[in-house]
């Protein structure tokens, strides 16, 4: 509608898609990941605000670093097969190996490095 962002935050009703899979399980393995998210309730939410049927993610720590579409593509991707895949300990790791490589390119402070 407005042609741009509206907000920084992104509501995620995981019942579209991942009927089974809780916020609370899904902001465990993408915290697990290297991805950091919110567990969040959604309109017409049936399980507990503790459970939840839903993700919020922010984007303010990602524009900070610079990252533009293409990054948020690309952490969008990590996110889908995180969420496909909740327990595949061996795709959670690499996908942690390869967020933790991404975040050097796009330091806080350039003298920082998450090695």
């Amino acid at each position: 509608m407005s042609g741009g962002t509206d907000t920084h935050l992104i509501l995620i009703d995981l019942r579209d898609s991942h009927e089974d899979l809780t916020g609370k399980d899904a902001e465990a393995a993408l915290e697990a990941s290297g991805i950091t998210v919110n567990k969040n309730t959604v309109p017409g939410e049936t399980r507990s605000p503790f459970v939840t049927s839903g993700l919020r993610i922010g984007t303010p720590a990602l524009t900070s670093r610079g990252m533009k579409e293409p990054e948020m593509k690309r952490i969008a991707g990590w996110i889908s097969q995180v969420l496909e895949s909740p327990s595949n300990e061996s795709r959670i790791l690499r996908i942690r190996g390869e967020v933790l490589e991404f975040c050097e390119e796009f330091p806080l402070y350039k003298e920082m490095r998450f090695s």
